[in-house]
């Protein structure tokens, strides 16, 4: 197919983005609709728009690619994201619309002081920052390679292109349009991805029965584990961790959280947790049913695959599996990458108007001016992000990007847990030492265990790490 034809696939689909860019913002753009959208999002058009903004291009290309290591294993995890999200509806969201937050990291500045609120804000920047960047490296460079690079343009105009695209239809209204934007993109993308699905079975020559019956069949649809506690993939660590995993990366993550209060109230925002909570468990797992038929085709065919997992889909996709197929795994990837990017670009604008400049205490048109300034400089961030990566030229340093992303839900997990549970006060100026010492203390029990004892921990560091901060916050304890 040529890149002409993918290249229009993408105007039309940006069309449409920008389209519903300009109804949602046509009268409202101040900093209220761009931060809560006014407050008047309907909780199943959130629901649906959450569910693409946690599912990234890399997502799409590592789920189905994950089922020739670990098979089904995953859905461990999932299952436990489930349960977190129940805690998210009746713990946390009662917190943050019981003290009508804008940025869910004031609740520390009000329980704690200002060094941790700034804290905590800081690590969901630098972590947000890098991770997003690094999403939208992964699928910038998937279309550099299917498209851009028969055109001889350069890298950097894809990246800059890319991003400009996602700043035209964020800048006017941030979360209000996004909230629509998303809902949209979701539908794209899971569309997609049964369309993928319905084209592989038909590669494949079986009936739908044929299906279900060699997907029973096969080792690699195995999902519990529970006879080894040294593998990662052991069913008590992968559930409990996925629990915390979903409150710490939804729950105490500006990004996702912010969605949820542009509902009118507390209970359309519970409503929405709880629908999008049941929702992503079914998703994943087809994800996962479509890397099990890759691998079934791959050996009906005698298809050598790709040492790295993540290839999996792309290489069927740009060679084996025709035009068609290729247009959706073009149209998905771009549909979950951008639902991901965009509402990131929004919230982390959010996070550093609100918890590092304090644009609520300017008047209302500087805060607005404030506020697109810092849209467009965290654009920029993005875009030089990006090119470090493709600098470095190493997708082993974007894994451990991510690895790194991870520990810094840590000290924010043990910040809240403190916060919530106990009724303690803690010494406000030593929190971010305690909060910079439990990742490096996390980081340096994983190398010492690796080495001498030849077990290497998993999601459980998260928990591990939490507890941490949480011992330091209680060692500093005031009377």
């Amino acid at each position: 197919m040529s890149g002409s034809v993918i290249l229009l696939i993408i105007v039309v689909y940006f069309s449409l983005l920008l389209i519903i860019s300009f109804i949602t913002g046509r009268k409202s753009t101040d900093n209220d609709a761009f931060f809560l959208g006014n407050k008047k999002s309907p909780w199943w058009i959130v629901a649906i728009g959450m569910v693409g903004s946690s599912i990234s291009g890399v997502s799409f290309v590592s789920v189905p690619g994950m089922v020739r290591s670990i098979d089904f294993t995953y859905m461990q995890t999932v299952f436990g994201f489930f349960f977190g999200y129940l805690v998210i509806a009746n713990v946390l969201l009662p917190l943050y619309y019981r003290l009508n937050l804008t940025s869910i990291y004031t609740y520390l500045g009000q329980r704690f002081g200002k060094r941790t609120y700034k804290t905590g804000a800081s690590f969901f920047l630098l972590s947000k920052t890098i991770g997003a960047a690094a999403r939208l490296y992964v699928v910038a460079l998937i279309l550099q390679t299917i498209v851009f690079d028969a055109w001889n343009i350069p890298f950097a105009v894809t990246v800059c292109g890319t991003i400009l695209l996602i700043w035209l239809y964020t800048f006017r209204s941030g979360i209000k349009t996004i909230v629509w934007t998303d809902t949209l993109q979701t539908i794209i993308m899971i569309t997609a991805l049964i369309l993928l699905v319905i084209q592989v079975s038909q590669r494949l020559d079986f009936s739908f029965g044929e299906i279900v019956t060699n997907l029973v069949k096969s080792d690699k649809t195995r999902i519990f584990v529970f006879d080894d506690w040294h593998t990662r993939q052991n069913f008590f660590k992968q559930f409990f961790s996925g629990i915390f995993i979903a409150i710490v990366m939804t729950g105490l993550d500006q990004d996702m959280m912010q969605k949820n209060l542009t509902c009118r109230n507390l209970k359309d925002a519970q409503k929405n947790m709880y629908w999008y909570g049941i929702s992503f468990v079914p998703v994943n797992f087809l994800f996962l049913v479509l890397g099990a038929m890759l691998l079934m085709l791959a050996t009906q065919n005698n298809i050598a695959l790709p040492a790295l997992a993540d290839e999996i889909l792309p290489l069927f996709a740009t060679t084996y599996l025709g035009k068609s197929v290729l247009v959706l795994f073009v149209v998905g990837i771009i549909a979950a990458a951008f639902s991901s990017a965009d509402s990131a670009l929004a919230a982390l604008t959010t996070s550093f108007s609100v918890d590092i400049l304090d644009v609520q205490h300017q008047d209302r048109q500087k805060a607005k001016r404030t506020r697109m300034v810092i849209h467009v400089c965290i654009s920029i961030i993005f875009a030089l992000i990006i090119m470090v990566f493709k600098a470095v030229n190493n997708k082993s340093v974007i894994d451990a990007i991510y690895i790194i992303a991870s520990y810094t839900y840590g000290p924010l997990l043990g910040m809240y847990t403190f916060g919530l549970f106990t009724k303690l006060k803690t010494n406000d100026k030593a929190v971010p030492y305690v909060a910079v010492a439990s990742p490096l203390v996390c980081a340096t029990l994983d190398y010492v265990s690796k080495t001498y004892w030849g077990y290497s921990f998993g999601y459980e560091l998260l928990m591990i790490n939490g507890f941490l901060t949480f011992t330091g916050l209680w060692l500093f304890r005031k009377k």
